[in-house]
């Protein structure tokens, strides 16, 4: 949710301070976010959790990524 919203109000994903533990937006904000950037019209409870799984595992992996750490800094801003 934190990066879907931050996408969404044009937000810096590069330098903001992801925090899984704090709790930001309302289910009912979060499930309307999903639901527009789910790419389906109407998915279903099990292509909505699939598409929850598949970001976290992408957003896990960009992370953790050497191109999009502070240490290559402006080289690879936005990527």
């Amino acid at each position: 949710y934190q990066y879907l919203s931050r996408y969404k109000r044009k937000g810096d994903l590069d330098h903001f301070l992801f925090i899984p533990e704090r709790t930001e937006g309302t289910e009912k904000e979060c499930l309307k976010l999903l639901l527009e950037f789910c790419g389906r019209h109407n998915p279903s409870w099990s292509e909505l959790s699939n598409f929850t799984h598949f970001l976290n595992f992408q957003l896990s992996k960009c992370e953790k990524s050497v191109f999009c750490s502070p240490a290559v800094g402006e080289d690879f801003q936005g990527f």
